[in-house]
């Protein structure tokens, strides 16, 4: 649980999120404004942004606004999976992930400073990883609460990074508009600037009775205490992940079927490693790969029983890259993930016949103990030597 001494939640919110994607995507759009939707702005680059251009704005005033602007269709697919590229990040990173919206979430990195560093350094690293990984830029807030993690991320985008220490919360909220507030629209606002409030400090300073009466009491209430730094909502994950991830940027350059396979074989070590110390067991091995061209493919394998064992994880997974090697040739890669899917618990599992054999598990957890003890390059594969260090990086279960 989060301490109230120590700021440990971070706010993770992409910036301009579906035009982000298709920046990433088309580079003919990256450095240019780009809105997206036609009708309605239902996105807009933040080189639209300068313009004026906000979402649900009407296209012919965004138009209007930004006369450059180049208009593209919403691609609702191609959005998703990349939230589900970043929510995977997110999980790499704590299990604590607490998803309000297709852009953003909450994550409570409490008691990670011994594996991971300073709620900074956390931060720092999964804005790395989204870029890497994802390509898209992401902003990231910490605080103590959440209410202040959100705020610092709006105030540190785009694409910046802001912690708001347990020692100046007021001296940062009290001189923002009340507009900054969580839960204050259009119609609060303006009920809060016929009372002479227009900052946070002036709300901080009427008295919470005088709020409930203009506000209403929950209301007024609420507010009352977000302005004086009090929020004891905790981080909540609403259910467990219906499967684990994870995936590894190759960039641009030219990438030998070794170094494709290596990075296959940690992304397996990776994923089972974090279902044993989740207690969770997966039949469906899911490869997923970018090409050069910016296309995609997902391919699939069911397994004859759930498992986490690296191996069996592992010879799926290269049968899945091995069919797609001649797209591969012909198109070169850029991103490789994999994910273990129908996943439950490891109680739930059914012991084979016959028991006297030798468990491929255990060989498994030795080698975790290992890991969990001394880190994970204290002892890794043959193939994994020289490379890249970030395959190697510890992840931490769900």
């Amino acid at each position: 649980m989060t301490r109230a001494s120590e700021a440990t939640v971070l706010h993770a919110d992409l910036d301009a999120f579906y035009a982000s994607v298709e920046q990433r995507d088309d580079p003919r759009l990256r450095g240019r404004p780009v809105i997206v939707g036609g009708g309605v702005v239902l996105a807009a680059s933040y080189e639209a942004k300068a313009y004026g251009v906000k979402t649900a704005m009407g296209g012919r005033q965004a138009l209007q606004l930004c006369p450059h602007a180049i208009v593209v269709p919403p691609r609702m697919s191609a959005y998703s999976q990349a939230s589900k590229d970043v929510f995977a990040v997110f999980h790499d990173i704590t299990p604590l992930v607490e998803g309000i919206s297709i852009d953003e979430a909450f994550l409570d990195v409490a008691g990670l400073a011994r594996l991971s560093g300073s709620p900074v350094d956390i931060a720092a690293r999964l804005r790395k990883m989204v870029a890497d990984q994802v390509g898209l830029p992401i902003t990231v807030g910490i605080a103590r609460t959440k209410f202040l993690a959100k705020i610092a991320s709006a105030v540190a985008k785009p694409d910046g990074l802001l912690e708001v220490p347990p020692d100046g919360e007021l001296a940062f909220l009290h001189p923002l508009p009340v507009e900054r507030m969580w839960g204050v629209g259009k119609i609060t606002a303006e009920k809060l600037h016929a009372q002479g409030i227009r900052t946070i400090g002036d709300l901080a300073a009427h008295r919470e009775g005088a709020l409930s009466a203009v506000l209403g009491k929950a209301a007024g209430g609420h507010l009352h205490a977000l302005s004086h730094g009090v929020d004891p909502r905790p981080v909540h994950t609403r259910r467990r992940r219906k499967s684990v991830g994870a995936q590894h940027a190759l960039g641009r350059n030219p990438t030998s079927a070794e170094d494709v396979d290596a990075s296959l074989t940690a992304l397996v070590d990776r994923v089972t490693r974090r279902m044993r110390t989740a207690g969770r067991v997966g039949r469906t091995v899911t490869l997923r790969l970018r090409f050069d061209d910016f296309t995609r493919a997902t391919r699939s394998r069911t397994v004859s029983r759930s498992t986490a064992e690296t191996q069996v994880v592992l010879n799926a997974a290269r049968g899945l890259l091995e069919a797609a090697t001649p797209t591969i040739e012909a198109k070169g890669i850029t991103l490789i993930g994999i994910a273990v899917s129908n996943i439950e618990d490891d109680a739930n599992l059914q012991l084979e016949l016959p028991f006297d054999t030798v468990n491929p598990l255990s060989l498994d957890s030795a080698l975790d103990s290992v890991h969990d003890k001394f880190g994970s390059t204290a002892l890794t594969r043959g193939v994994l030597l020289g490379r890249d260090p970030h395959l190697t990086v510890p992840m931490l279960s769900d």
